[in-house]
């Protein structure tokens, strides 16, 4: 993937974002569209994962037949959000080693703590995707990836749900190597730092704890 920023215009991807970003879908109808729409989105972010050939055989004969190669990729979450992303990736690619990053805002610099890191092993070998529904200052992502280059992460792609544009350029300018893949590029950042028009914040909408 060469362009820093992909936003998936496939009109299933755009429906069901319109159902999450209604003020009134529930708690259970939020969590299920968005395993289903990161099952599309996760689609687009592995179109171009490196294929072998192995032998098969069929009913009718032997053949090569194309089948993923090298080591599984890893699917990292950034907490807590990034969690409700994991179940649609995993149910397309359940083989998947899994890690966790978290990390909060302070609310008065908007600057992100680290409070918890744990990644799988041999991330210099392995395709590396982070999910977090929300892109909006870009301040934690950029943070989380700073944390997965150190672990030996070097092919990464970040996965997110909408992304501001202020997110995507302080990733481009922190992170240029790392593609997002995104269902949209929303208008702007508001004053406390949530994208608008947005959905408000995802963790809490997923979790139902607000």
């Amino acid at each position: 993937m060469s362009e820093h920023l992909t936003v998936v215009d496939h009109p299933l991807v755009q429906h069901k974002l319109t159902l999450m970003r209604d003020k009134n879908t529930s708690t259970a109808g939020f969590r299920r569209l968005l395993r289903e729409i990161t099952q599309l989105l996760a689609y687009e972010i592995t179109r171009e994962m490196p294929l072998t050939m192995a032998s098969v055989e069929t009913p009718m004969e032997e053949m090569e037949a194309p089948i993923l190669a090298g080591k599984k990729l890893a699917l990292v979450s950034i907490l807590r959000a990034g969690n409700g992303m994991l179940d649609g990736v995993l149910e397309l690619i359940p083989s998947a080693r899994v890690g966790f990053v978290g990390l909060y805002r302070d609310e008065e610099t908007l600057k992100p703590v680290q409070y918890y890191f744990k990644a799988p092993e041999g991330l210099q070998d392995r395709l590396v995707i982070a999910v977090d529904p929300m892109l909006a200052t870009g301040n934690s992502s950029a943070a989380a990836i700073d944390l997965l280059k150190q672990a030996g992460a070097n092919n990464i792609r970040f996965l997110c749900l909408l992304a501001a544009p202020e997110g995507v350029a302080r990733m481009k300018e922190a992170h240029p190597d790392v593609p997002i893949v995104t269902a949209s590029l929303d208008r702007q950042l508001n004053e406390k730092g949530y994208i608008m028009p947005g959905l408000g914040d995802a963790g809490d909408r997923m979790f139902g704890t607000k």
